[in-house]
């Protein structure tokens, strides 16, 4: 825990710092006000593809935020992922599988010293949880762009009042449109490669009395892009907003999301480089799972006679290779006005959750794990041929989140308290088809090894206060805060195999014997006051200087997977691992000016007790991966991170343009401790770019014409954490491109005609983006995938 001492020097400095900032600059300006009373808060740079200045760059933060306004997400292909949406935003490196990103375990998020699972997300003031695609929250199953209003990134120190106990400073907050006041159907029709094809149909009841709703449904249907296979979503969701008179009003949220696709593997280098080939002979990116093909074809001979299905080449065929899921959430928020400045906040919410993801199992691999768990004494079946492997994912998660804000002259104070229950059940284990054949209905009465089954539960609770003080006729701003955290975390079940069964050696004979048996795991956390400030001085009418600083500490990311390992030879539990901890702080400047606006802010980030994932291939199950968690040390992060966006006033409104540049250096600072200490100290963290630079242009010829072209350069990443010579992936750029055309066109009863076409990877470019992190040696990778077309025509009723 942070003492008050390090808070209270902290607090000093960046008070010294505003007001030394005002000292020097309240004279500049009083003259520059009234010399120019065209300095306002007005915004003047405009164009149908500009984000509003004050979300796009966070006017009046005191750190840097970034933000998506709805008209760009309305600009991208329609079905985006939540996540892909991030691309857009400085100082992001995005990685994801496919031009939508919808493949979930093809996700992968840097942002300074961070990763997907250390950033927070918030939708519609809903918490999501844990990102695991495994039995987690990740938040692009519970958004649609065309429902959401915008996307807002706190980038470093995120705010105190934001529940999440897995943030290390990151925060993203999801918020959707409000339903309109009119009656209405809103449209949109998609098609493209890939055999795409998705619906998305809007009905809004309008003012109705007191209350205004919409609900949605989309319907997404493609093939992969890579191999046999296909995406299935099918996702739903409802607002009600509620007038409750004054300034309080009420909010009702529903999602539903039910998602199936087939998997893709993961490739090694080797593959891509087409040094070995698939059993189609196929390589680089087009390196992929295969159809089913008769035991008679060459290579996929029995290797066990009687057993049609035995030879391991059977674990590259797709039918075995799937994911399921389905997934609800509720929400109700109430905001009751009290007096003026003074309003009480609550949000109840229920999560449900579940279904469960298959991997093949060979035959010989199964036969040895069934031969000493039946030994062991367990019910199971001997193995026909390749094994249909189910790994179930279930729980559900509930809370509430409640906050009082207070404004009393030029000072705001707020508090609050959010609670969370997070229960989750993991279940693993093979089963044998009807036949032993990979295209053969599972029998699920037909056990051949057991592996998990337990549960395990997540008790948090966060208290936060902050107060804002306006000086200077509010041209000076100071933020204090604390948050406090109480996190529990217990385990129990079955961890592994050592739980179900364990070997035995006598007279050079092995044989199994029962496990440990079900076993109990729990880990504590608490720390109640970690501290941010932040300063905020407004130069001019235009132009804001910011400084911020903040302590953060989060629950060790991949509990489960830490826990649900046996140790060698004992029964004894992993010990509790530290709780991860960050310490972040940045100064920057944003300005508003009459033909550009833009934020330049310089950072720096401190990390302990890192967790960090690590990817392997699971033994027996073709190109299967596991992920494994590691403590790493420490880690150190510092860069510059530049947004702007500039619309020549000499060009007319014809074109404008936009760039984001992010420069970041994040190293490990210690080696990890074994028998022999794996030397990562001052190596750079695997997949973090040094450079990630984005932008685009923007042309506006007619009225009923909009297009665009942007480019994104991604630098040298390394695969390895050890910085193995050889493990890097080169930089890469690559291209977008839309065009817009009807903009406010109408026809009789349909309003707002609209038709695009978006391409992505405009250019085609074939490179390695996705990386899956390894110790040393090298990762493991995904494709990007090729130039990608999509339609979209949408209308209004």
């Amino acid at each position: 825990m942070c003492s008050s001492s390090s808070f209270v020097r902290t607090f000093q400095a960046v008070c010294f710092l505003g007001c030394s900032l005002s000292a020097l600059s309240l004279p500049a300006y009083a003259q520059t006000a009234d010399a120019d009373p065209e300095h306002s808060d007005a915004i003047t740079v405009t164009g149908r593809r500009i984000s509003q200045s004050a979300e796009a760059i966070g006017e009046e933060k005191v750190s840097n935020v970034v933000a998506i306004t709805r008209e760009a997400l309305l600009s991208a292909p329609s079905g985006i992922s939540g996540l892909k949406m991030l691309e857009q935003l400085p100082g992001f490196n995005v990685q994801t599988d496919g031009a939508l990103g919808l493949y979930e375990f093809g996700n992968s998020v840097q942002t300074r010293a961070f990763n997907l699972d250390q950033i927070g997300f918030v939708v519609d003031d809903i918490p999501t949880g844990r990102s695991d695609a495994f039995g987690g929250s990740p938040v692009f199953r519970y958004v649609d762009n065309e429902n959401l209003g915008v996307v807002e990134a706190s980038v470093g120190a995120g705010d105190v009042s934001i529940p999440s106990y897995s943030s290390l400073g990151p925060v993203i907050r999801y918020n959707s449109v409000t339903p309109q006041e009119d009656l209405g159907l809103f449209v949109a029709q998609s098609f493209g490669d890939d055999n795409l094809k998705r619906t998305f149909i809007r009905v809004s009841t309008g003012q109705v009395g007191p209350f205004r709703a919409y609900v949605s449904r989309t319907k997404l249907d493609s093939d992969l892009w890579r191999g046999p296979g296909s995406i299935d979503r099918e996702h739903w969701e409802a607002q009600i907003r509620v007038d409750l008179g004054g300034d309080s009003w009420a909010r009702f949220k529903f999602v539903s999301n039910d998602f199936f696709d087939y998997d893709s593997p993961t490739i090694t280098r080797g593959q891509y480089n087409c040094v070995s080939r698939d059993l189609a002979g196929r390589c680089g990116r087009d390196f992929a799972y295969i159809r089913n093909v008769p035991n008679t074809t060459p290579g996929f001979a029995p290797t066990t006679p009687g057993v049609p299905y035995s030879n391991a080449n059977y674990t590259s065929v797709y039918n075995l290779a799937i994911n399921v899921r389905k997934d609800m959430l509720y929400g109700g928020t109430v905001h009751v006005g009290i007096a003026d400045g003074v309003f009480a906040e609550s949000t109840l919410y229920w999560e449900d959750k579940g279904g469960y993801g298959v991997s093949p199992d060979g035959y010989a691999n199964s036969l040895g794990r069934y031969q000493r768990q039946v030994q062991a004494g367990l019910p199971v079946t001997a193995p026909k041929g390749i094994q249909f492997g189910r790994s179930g994912v279930g729980g559900d998660r509930y809370g509430i989140t409640t906050k009082l804000h207070w404004e009393m002259g030029n000072n705001s104070l707020e508090t609050g308290v959010w609670a969370e229950v997070d229960k989750y059940h993991r279940t693993q284990a093979r089963y044998n088809t009807i036949d032993g054949a990979p295209d053969s209905a599972p029998n699920l009465a037909e056990l051949v090894y057991l592996r998990r089954d337990y549960r395990s539960k997540r008790d948090t609770l966060q208290v936060f206060v902050k107060d804002r003080l306006s000086l200077a006729d509010d041209r000076l701003v100071l933020d204090v805060g604390f948050k406090g955290l109480d996190l529990s975390y217990v385990q129990r079940g079955y961890r592994d195999f050592d739980d179900y069964y364990r070997t035995r050696t006598v007279a050079g004979v092995t044989t199994g014997i029962p496990g440990w048996g079900p076993q109990t795991n729990r880990a504590k956390y608490r720390d109640l006051f970690l501290p941010m400030a932040g300063v905020l001085f407004k130069l001019d009418g235009r132009t804001q200087l910011f400084a911020s600083y903040a302590e953060t500490m989060a629950l060790p990311k991949g509990m489960d997977d830490i826990y649900a390992v046996t140790r060698p030879g004992t029964s004894a539990l992993v010990p509790q691992p530290a709780p991860e901890r960050a310490q972040n702080m940045e100064v920057g400047v944003r300005t508003n000016q009459g033909q550009v606006y833009g934020s330049l802010a310089a950072y720096l980030t401190r990390f302990k007790n890192r967790i960090q994932s690590i990817t392997t291939f699971v033994p027996g199950g073709g190109a299967s991966t596991e992920t494994f968690f590691q403590n790493v040390g420490r880690v150190k992060s510092y860069g510059l991170e530049f947004s702007g966006t500039y619309k020549p006033a000499y060009l007319h409104g014809l074109v404008y343009g936009s760039l984001n540049a992010t420069y970041n250096i994040a190293k490990f600072r210690d080696n990890i401790p074994a028998s022999t200490p794996i030397l990562i100290a001052d190596k750079y963290v695997p997949d973090s770019a040094k450079w990630i630079v984005s932008g685009g242009v923007t042309v506006e010829p007619a009225s009923w014409l909009v297009a665009n072209i942007s480019g994104k350069y991604t630098s040298k990443r390394w695969s390895t954490f050890t910085n193995t010579p050889g493990s890097s992936v080169p930089g890469y750029t690559v291209f977008s491109a839309y065009v817009d055309i009807g903009d406010g066109f109408s026809l009789g009863p349909i309003k707002a005609i609209k038709a695009r076409l978006n391409v992505d990877n405009l250019f085609d470019k074939d490179t390695l983006s996705f990386i899956s992190t390894a110790v040393t040696g090298d990762g493991a990778f995904r494709p990007l995938s090729p130039r990608t077309f999509q339609f979209t025509i949408s209308g209004e009723f």
